[in-house]
């Protein structure tokens, strides 16, 4: 702010803060003062009012009210005046140390997260990103991100051959929390989850365009936020079940396999973490199936015995043809497609991952990178 006639001016943000002391200066030459005269006339020490002088003080509402008796200039503005000061000091340092830990940006993915109109386009100098970055993690430093992100990434069961990106997990997670913030929902009732288990289960039937919006419906009324999130390169997860708060749980989905029989295994198999494990754990998968863990493994059987229960899946090693396929698929309830995933994952020589695509639905998700 700058002052003028008793009134404060805007001024553009500057690289650098002045103290309400520079204002005291001009205005003491002004009027012919000297800093002792105005240490007598006010009644502070004359060592005391060099220091406000030169900022190193902070200027009080008791000496804006002393100074407005003395100089005329009323002390709201001497108040303004030091609130500015150090605001402007405060925004120095925090750009600062934003300049200085700017190397965090090197691991979060930046240009991703631009690309989708998550961050704007400008401005994109390091400081500004990284200002961006922590307001998109609704965290107010690095080290509290740290606390908050990297530990939710260290709960990834991936697979040994690739490594995730934590700075792509995390973003990928904070992306499903901010879309179930926006989805309502009841509070958790895990009897009425497990009725409406077969509902969901038919819902593979339905076209995608159909389906991903009754999914949602129904397990946003049974205290479940299942959202789908495009996979954010370097992230590597399918699938991942958290608890938002006690009666809000969250379920979501990145499609990163594509295909229907993969979208319906991780469903239930991030269900089945919902009903069966506590609510202090957090699951993120790369591909369910694929961990040693005990509870994983409950969760694959839970999401297998459900999509082909186990009365009928005795008949699989029989189905040799797209045809039979259709039908055992049509008699149980489920999509042709879940069948020849099945097939595919218990190794049956009828049925090699080259074999039976057709049956199975494509699913892209908007802003889907692969």
């Amino acid at each position: 702010m700058a002052m003028t006639d008793g009134k404060l001016y805007p001024l553009a943000q500057t690289d650098y803060a002045i103290p309400p002391g520079e204002t005291l200066r001009e205005l003491l030459d002004e009027q012919g003062l000297t800093q002792r005269e105005l240490a007598r006339r006010t009644d502070l020490t004359p060592k005391h009012v060099n220091r406000l002088i030169q900022g190193l003080v902070p200027l009080s509402a008791d000496v804006a009210q002393r100074l407005e008796l003395v100089t005329g200039t009323p002390a709201r503005i001497w108040n303004r005046l030091e609130a500015d000061y150090r605001s402007d000091l405060q925004r120095l340092r925090s750009q600062r140390d934003l300049r200085e830990t700017a190397q965090w940006l090197k691991t979060v993915p930046v240009r991703a997260l631009a690309d989708r109109g998550v961050l704007p386009s400008q401005p994109s100098d390091k400081a500004s990103r990284v200002e961006q970055m922590l307001a998109f993690f609704g965290v107010a430093s690095i080290e509290a991100y740290e606390d908050v992100y990297a530990s939710l990434a260290c709960s990834f069961r991936q697979s040994k051959a690739f490594k995730p990106k934590p700075g792509a997990v995390a973003a990928w997670l904070r992306l499903g929390e901010l879309a179930a913030r926006d989805l309502r929902c009841a509070p958790f009732d895990a009897a009425a989850l497990r009725a409406a288990l077969p509902e969901l289960r038919a819902l593979s039937l339905e076209a995608p365009e159909k389906f991903g919006s009754r999914m949602i419906e129904i397990c946003a009324a049974r205290g479940v936020a299942a959202v789908f999130v495009a996979e954010v390169a370097g992230a590597r997860a399918s699938g991942v079940t958290r608890w938002l708060t006690p009666d809000k749980a969250l379920v979501q989905l990145s499609l990163r396999y594509k295909t229907d029989d993969h979208l319906w295994f991780t469903f239930f198999h991030e269900i089945g973490h919902v009903l069966l494990h506590g609510k202090q754990e957090v699951w993120i998968e790369e591909s369910p199936g694929t961990s040693d863990d005990p509870r994983d493994k409950q969760a694959d059987k839970f999401s297998r015995d459900l999509l082909i229960p186990p009365t009928v899946a005795g008949e699989l090693r029989y189905l040799k043809s797209e045809e039979a396929v259709r039908a055992f698929a049509a008699r149980i309830g489920v999509a042709p497609g879940i069948v020849v995933g099945r097939l595919q994952h218990d190794g049956n020589s009828a049925w090699p991952h080259s074999r039976g695509h057709q049956l199975k639905q494509s699913l892209v998700l908007a802003g889907d990178q692969g």
